[in-house]
């Protein structure tokens, strides 16, 4: 089988049984490192997984025609990621990584129409999905782990605190948060710093709890949430802030973005950029997330968003790269998905849990093992916006002007 041939020269970390759809047995081992036997039932997959294991890898463990007999699937997904760059390295690979390399920029064509349709693909699914995994304010991005024991909620509070030290809040401005998802961040903001808040999302399930949690926090009057797309947004902002939303602009826009950051904000304002970033330099997204999770979604690397922001007149003050963050933030986010599994199979169905599970899995992977990071920017007008050393960022967070909004567990935590 020309699989197992080409799974000879790449695995050189751990160790990999595959078990054929004949029933053959292969081995590929290389120095210590995780073990995984998976069984292919389907003898199309010979040939699928030599040609795009990117996208037919996910979707033979979503049908069933991939499965884990030995060891689990982050096991056999930290091989894959830890054995990444030695395929890489392939002539094959070569070729495929040049041939989506030429596709990328229309991959990431996002106008208003078509991210309102790839921000629905996701994040309007049901409501009660994300409440099963996520923490009780529902960030879906990573958290900040001042200790290894921090619980998940501690972390993404941690989280929002960092944030909002690095956007140095007073009373009475006035802030936007592009990208507010279920809105806990920008109620967190307006706890915090006692301004006028409003945030832009593209997700009728996100704008409608969002709006629902603000009137029950007694935040109604604090806090505005728009369907609204980032380039429709007009006015002046003393704050910006965007968490988890760069990587739905698409590489083709990212001139236009910080063009209308720099105009939305005002004279001496501060905008922090939390994005999620790739440390190998420019690539493309792996075509099962761009085609299941993220459609038009891409990681970028530093030097890309680094070009755009140099061109648009902005200051970067600070830049700061959190490495392992988001993989014990996802780890945190499987573990508690696998414990409400039964509960999202009778809300989607089986087949929806396998391509979560993969997904989460896939993404811890390759946030341990492989290239991903994040990174968070802060840029301004003017240089001297923000102080000249980072002493006011630990200062704003060991103040502890803001107290965590208590943990009450549902039946879903």
């Amino acid at each position: 089988m020309l699989l197992s041939r080409l799974l000879k020269r790449i695995v050189r970390v751990g160790t990999l049984e595959v078990i054929d759809a004949g029933g053959k047995r292969h081995v590929f081992s290389g120095r210590p490192g995780p073990e995984a036997t998976v069984r292919l039932h389907d003898r199309a997959l010979h040939l699928k997984l030599l040609v795009n294991p990117y996208l037919y890898l996910g979707e033979a463990y979503m049908d069933g025609t991939l499965t884990i007999e030995k060891g689990t699937l982050p096991d056999f997904l930290e091989i894959a990621t830890a054995n990444m760059e030695f395929g890489q390295s392939l002539p094959l690979f070569s070729v495929f990584e040049r041939l989506g390399w030429l596709r990328r920029r229309i991959q990431q064509y996002n106008p208003v129409g078509r991210s309102r349709t790839n921000v629905a693909h996701h994040y309007d699914l049901p409501d009660r999905l994300y409440e099963l995994f996520l923490d009780h304010e529902r960030q879906y991005s990573c958290a900040y782990f001042r200790t290894p024991d921090d619980a998940l909620e501690t972390a993404q509070f941690n989280k929002q605190r960092h944030l909002a030290a690095k956007l140095l809040l007073e009373p009475g401005q006035k802030i936007l948060d592009i990208g507010s998802g279920w809105g806990g961040l920008a109620q967190f903001l307006a706890r915090a710093g006692g301004g006028q808040v409003t945030g832009l999302t593209l997700s009728q399930e996100q704008l409608k709890t969002a709006n629902r949690r603000a009137a029950e926090a007694g935040l109604a009057g604090k806090v505005d949430f728009r369907l609204r797309d980032y380039r429709e947004e007009t006015g002046t902002y003393d704050r910006i802030v965007s968490v988890g939303m760069f990587e739905h602009v698409g590489v083709n826009h990212y001139p236009a973005f910080f063009a209308k950051v720099k105009d939305l904000l005002s004279d001496d304002g501060v905008c922090v950029i939390h994005s999620i970033g790739r440390m190998a330099g420019p690539s493309t997204t792996s075509s099962w997330i761009r085609k299941y999770i993220f459609p038009g979604g891409y990681s970028p690397a530093l030097s890309e968003v680094m070009t755009a922001v140099e061109r648009s007149g902005l200051w970067a003050t600070d830049i700061e790269i959190l490495r392992v963050h988001y993989a014990d933030t996802l780890r945190a986010w499987r573990r508690r998905f696998q414990a409400n599994r039964s509960r999202v199979a009778d809300l989607l169905d089986e087949r929806f849990c396998r391509m979560w599970e993969f997904y989460l899995a896939a993404s811890e992977a390759v946030f341990r093992h492989g290239d991903h990071f994040v990174f968070q920017i802060q840029l301004a007008k003017r240089r001297d916006a923000v102080p000249l050393t980072r002493d006011y960022i630990t200062d704003w967070e060991s103040a502890g002007t803001v107290q965590a909004i208590p943990f009450i567990p549902s039946r879903a935590a």
